[in-house]
């Protein structure tokens, strides 16, 4: 697109994991040093947020990724430690869209790198009964892109855990308005997708150009916070963890060379990075802190 993309990062909600889980094979007593006392908690969670991208230019208003959402029940709330806001309600996209002064109706396209509920739950919103069950779309003028095997593999719940994939929100009102992509793909000028598999298998990132002509590319689980820059950093819940490996070794080289700067899906503080190769940092590539 001529001028680049304007941008902006939304913080959608903190919450938790478990620490263990999020490192895979990696053990405790490795991992454990990498964060400060009290950190992480009692149940072994360690704090994640929902990172989503804004983009406006030539008419077009654009979610990339959409987060947990909220309908999850106090018990899964509770789970995973999702923030609430002070009404009690867990914060969400909703919030974020509001807080950047744009209305969830003015959203024309929505990306989602995969759909597993902390990624794509906020495809839908408790309707008017307040019914997760019977819930609306939250963007209702917006396309929804995602990766063909990716809306498959979610329909079918393909998966390494069995409630991730959630028909709350792969209902039919969000059926009516996939668009699906087979691979590499531009879907809207200046903005493209390119599979990044391993954690599922029809996993996507999103790579656009910005007004200042930086390249911006939306990170997936393939490194879902700094920490996880380092080989054996794949999470449990990946379907194939040594394909994880070697797409985020892809990644950082084709970010080291081509001066990507890297947005984080799930990193607690700052979430943009450039990469630098490093022969002393693990894997061989150290993040570099970039404006947002």
């Amino acid at each position: 697109m001529a001028g680049g993309w304007s941008w902006k990062l939304l913080r959608c909600g903190e919450f938790r994991l478990d620490a263990g889980c999020m490192f895979g094979l990696i053990p405790r007593v490795v991992w454990m040093k990498w964060f400060p006392p009290g950190v992480i908690d009692e149940s072994n969670r360690m704090p994640l947020q929902v990172n989503t991208l804004l983009l406006e230019g030539d008419g077009h208003l654009v979610v990339i990724e959409v987060g947990i959402g909220d309908k999850l029940t106090p018990k899964e709330q509770g789970l995973y430690g999702q923030q609430l806001r002070p009404d009690g309600r867990p914060r969400s996209v909703i919030d974020a869209i509001a807080e950047a002064g744009r209305r969830l109706e003015d959203v024309t396209a929505v990306v989602v790198s995969h759909l597993h509920f902390d990624h794509a739950g906020a495809l839908t919103r408790l309707g008017p009964t307040g019914d997760p069950e019977k819930p609306e779309l939250t963007f209702p003028n917006a396309r929804i892109f995602a990766q063909k095997r990716e809306w498959e593999d979610a329909l079918a719940n393909r998966s390494t855990m069995h409630r991730t994939y959630l028909k709350s929100h792969l209902n039919a009102q969000v059926t009516e308005r996939i668009r699906v992509c087979d691979g590499e793909a531009e879907i809207l000028p200046g903005v493209s997708v390119f599979p990044t598999p391993g954690h599922t298998w029809g996993q996507q990132c999103i790579k656009f150009t910005d007004t200042s002509g930086r390249t911006i590319v939306y990170c997936n689980d393939v490194m879902p916070t700094a920490l996880h820059c380092r080989p054996t950093a794949n999470l449990a819940y990946d379907v194939e963890p040594y394909t994880s490996m070697l797409e985020r070794n892809k990644l950082l080289v084709r970010a080291a060379d081509e001066q990507w700067t890297l947005i984080l899906d799930h990193e607690p503080g700052h979430a943009a990075f450039t990469v630098q190769r490093d022969a002393e940092s693990p894997g061989g590539h150290r993040l570099v802190p970039a404006p947002v």
